[in-house]
């Protein structure tokens, strides 16, 4: 087997196909290397039923390297993470594949201040495990049980009265996942009214699957009317997203990620709103209206995290339902970003009517079959190639953080590789729907086209397996 490796959000694949005993041993290994004898990390884990057996591994690893260890057992990720921060740990491991399916799991690593690692410290760990250099010593594990309580504690009184103050009951959808039982007694003990769906946990998501998506939600929308309820709260498999439906119905990402930024910025002496190249026109708008500015990085929430702290930006979010606040730690807190709606919420609607008062704007996203080992030389042609197929203007901003990202004054396109599958996405919008439209049919031609060439020119089959 490879050595493992790093992708946008930490180690991750399918458990006995790429995550195996050995692999996450030494992953284990090479963090306790890193961090030294004596250091002292925590562990949690979302509801995935590989989960023992990958912290499991993780921490013998980790022991065999002479660091001593704490396991919170399930845990939703927000709460590992604060929970590293607050409690003077040397770093934090969280065993969780996110919103990806249930043979999933993966490995996300946290400092010592709760902020994910930065990519410097992720390469020593893959130079590492490719050297197998590790330290050895003896380490302890201790089982903890308290990770509810001790999160309790790092959640802000006020921010909890300006939550409570508008008197909206909540349904939580934790979707089976890390969240299960946690969300719920956390906004009860913090004195809301509060319904769940999907709170049994449970690894393989028979709700409505690890990740929150609108389709997944009709489910969770119709509970949400019947119970009375005002607001739904739904969160993915570990419980680092979340995104919200009312009684209309599913509220859109961009939609929810504009409100709470241009609250944030509004509220702070900061100006800067930090996020991915993935993120559209609305967040942006939205903090314009207020003085501030949209700053764009890599995706993925530790990317977002690093920009936050570069920038000292007022808010850091992804419009997959991820939301940093910086006066909280540098990590994605749910719960938290629950409590700030809550707390700028004038009525359930709210969001819906800030909305319309922004520009109308068209999103389209697509996706090309790419065999990973030819994302390179694909895009190193896209970027060649792209400005003159699709005729865009001379005076485009041209951002190449992440993909290759045109800027216009109306619409913009990226084309990016994943990181998760093989495939390259595009993902354009304009205020023009039909502007969208061909930027989309336009970028995914000249994508298909250039895999095609590339693969023929490789030997290698140009689709997605």
């Amino acid at each position: 087997m490879e050595p493992l490796r790093f992708g946008t959000s930490g180690i991750r694949g399918v458990v006995g196909e790429y995550l195996e005993e050995d692999g996450c041993r030494c992953a284990g290994r090479a963090l306790g290397t890193l961090l030294g004898q004596g250091a002292h990390v925590c562990v949690a884990r979302d509801t995935r039923r590989s989960g023992p057996a990958v912290a499991r591994w993780v921490i013998d690893g980790l022991l065999a390297s002479g660091v001593d260890v704490v396991d919170f057992g399930v845990a939703p990720t927000p709460a590992l993470a604060a929970l590293t921060r607050a409690g003077g740990f040397s770093a934090g491991v969280m065993i969780t594949a996110s919103h990806n399916p249930p043979q999933y799991n993966g490995i996300k690593l946290f400092d010592g201040e709760g902020v994910g690692f930065s990519r410097d410290h992720e390469t020593h760990i893959e130079q590492l495990l490719d050297s197998r250099e590790f330290a050895s010593g003896v380490g302890s594990v201790r089982r903890d049980g308290s990770a509810l309580e001790r999160y309790m504690e790092t959640i802000p009184a006020a921010l909890v009265r300006d939550a409570a103050a508008g008197g909206m009951a909540l349904l939580l959808d934790p979707g089976n996942g890390a969240a299960s039982g946690f969300a719920r007694a956390v906004f009860e003990r913090l004195g809301f009214q509060v319904a769940a769906v999907n709170d049994i946990p449970d690894g393989l998501f028979p709700g409505r699957g690890s990740e929150p998506s609108a389709m997944a939600l009709h489910g969770t929308h119709a509970a949400l009317r019947a119970s009375g309820a005002h607001l739904a709260a739904c969160f993915d498999g570990d419980a680092d997203r979340v995104v919200f439906c009312d009684r209309e119905g599913f509220v859109g990402l961009d939609e929810t990620v504009a409100f709470v930024a241009q609250h944030a910025v509004r509220q702070s002496s900061r100006r800067a709103f930090a996020t991915t190249v993935e993120t559209g026109l609305l967040p942006q708008y939205a903090v314009e209206e207020v003085g501030g500015h949209a700053v764009r990085g890599r995706v993925g929430d530790v990317a977002v995290a690093h920009l936050v702290r570069e920038h000292d930006a007022a808010l850091g979010a992804e419009t997959v339902g991820v939301y940093i606040f910086p006066e909280q730690g540098l990590y994605p807190d749910s719960m938290v970003a629950v409590l700030r709606v809550l707390a700028t919420l004038p009525d359930p609607t709210g969001i819906r009517r800030f909305v319309r008062a922004l520009p109308r704007v068209h999103h389209v996203k697509r996706k090309v079959g790419c065999p990973s080992p030819l994302k390179t030389r694909v895009m190193s042609r896209v970027d060649e190639v792209l400005m003159d197929a699709l005729d865009v203007p001379a005076d485009v901003t041209v951002n190449r953080t992440d993909g290759v990202r045109l800027e216009m004054p109306d619409a913009w396109v990226l084309v990016r590789p994943s990181g998760t599958e093989p495939v390259v996405r595009v993902t354009t919008e304009s205020t023009d729907p039909a502007r969208a439209d061909y930027l989309a049919l336009g970028a995914d031609a000249i994508v298909t086209r250039l895999v095609a060439e590339t693969s023929h020119a490789s030997g290698t089959r140009g689709d997605a397996g």
